[in-house]
């Protein structure tokens, strides 16, 4: 039997059994179109390769880490002691955490700006959306793994605030300590929902916007009609483009990791005073500069209930988008009033965040 033949026999074993020869075609028929803004599309790979980087040094950390109170700082002191490059994979760790939020951000801006939310990917936007929700999910729950004093007391006013939320407040803090204050029980919860709830959830979402990005096909911008345009096959073409990308941002990711090692500070104390200047990631300044910004009371209400008001309409308007900023077929719709409130929190996250950070 020629090599050939064998190769041929070894894919028609696994096909039966598989349907190999299914996505075979589908990477065979697959294209991405060609235009100027082809260059936003390797962003949302870049958001799934970070996602790999995550799960895979997740799982190398989750072998030395203990989730109690009085081993969790010490844990993780000894994989960046003791532990082989176990610093390196727990700055890693951390960094990819902030890149992938970063990248998600762009990406998510991206699809808005080049209105590729518009019909018939409603339901991919909708799943991009929650994704991004499930990423601060775990950069809010991871934080306070290493039980350091920053990460203690960040996580106290996270909570705090959380439980402002009217009506449901006081029931989602206790919800997220698992009793009244934070503490061992709080630590166990964030840890339950950092290796193993979050990751179901997002892995199953991933798969569901991988699934409806395949159907929908790349979006092109509304001004450029398909038929006109120049495609490119994904398999092997673009995805050898984006794999160099890929090798772009691991090298961005280990100068960083190498360079600015990720710091562990000192074990949480809950007896002790709040470190100075305490504030959430950078994901989360931009809202916390704002609440401070508020008045403790505006006319008859609470400024921190009006502010979480706020901020609760404008994630339902962002949510809607596809539905609110429809593009109909003539090209008439609300797509430059969209582009307006895009423009607007952009500019919004990114003044707050620097103010957030230096004030």
């Amino acid at each position: 039997m020629s090599a050939a033949e064998f190769k041929a026999k070894t894919f028609d074993w696994f096909d039966e059994r598989l349907g190999l020869r299914i996505a075979r075609d589908m990477l065979d028929h697959k294209v991405v179109p060609l235009h100027p803004g082809t260059a936003w599309y390797y962003f949302g790979g870049i958001t799934l390769f970070l996602f790999g980087v995550q799960m895979f040094t997740g799982l190398l950390l989750l072998l030395y880490y203990r989730p109690t109170v009085a081993e969790a700082f010490d844990s993780v002191r000894f994989i960046m002691t003791r532990v082989e490059f176990g610093w390196l994979i727990r700055s890693i760790h951390s960094w990819s955490a902030n890149l992938l939020i970063f990248f998600a951000f762009v990406h998510m801006f991206s699809v808005m700006f080049t209105h590729s939310y518009r019909r018939p990917r409603e339901l991919t936007w909708l799943s991009g959306i929650a994704l991004l929700g499930l990423m601060m999910g775990f950069g809010f729950s991871g934080y306070l793994l290493p039980w350091n004093q920053i990460s203690y007391f960040a996580t106290k006013v996270g909570t705090d605030v959380a439980g402002t939320t009217p009506f449901i407040g006081p029931v989602l803090a206790r919800f997220l300590r698992g009793g009244e204050d934070v503490g061992a029980a709080t630590l166990t919860r964030f840890f339950a929902f950092h290796v193993m709830i979050l990751p179901l959830i997002t892995c199953g979402l991933v798969g569901l916007h991988i699934l409806l990005v395949q159907k929908a096909g790349m979006s092109t911008p509304k001004n450029l009609p398909a038929q006109d345009l120049s495609h490119m096959k994904f398999f092997p073409n673009f995805f050898l483009r984006e794999l160099m990308v890929w090798y772009g941002v691991l090298a961005l990711l280990g100068s960083l990791a190498a360079i600015f090692p990720w710091e562990l500070g000192e074990k949480a104390d809950p007896f002790a005073s709040a470190p100075a200047g305490i504030r959430p990631e950078w994901y989360f300044l931009a809202q916390f500069y704002t609440l401070k910004l508020i008045p403790s009371h505006v006319w008859i209400f609470e400024g921190e209930l009006l502010a979480l008001a706020g901020f609760g309409l404008l994630a339902l308007v962002w949510v809607a988008l596809p539905f609110w900023a429809t593009i109909k077929p003539d090209g008439s719709g609300r797509a430059r009033l969209a582009t307006g409130v895009g423009i607007f929190l952009v500019c919004y996250l990114f003044t707050f965040t620097l103010l957030g950070y230096f004030k």
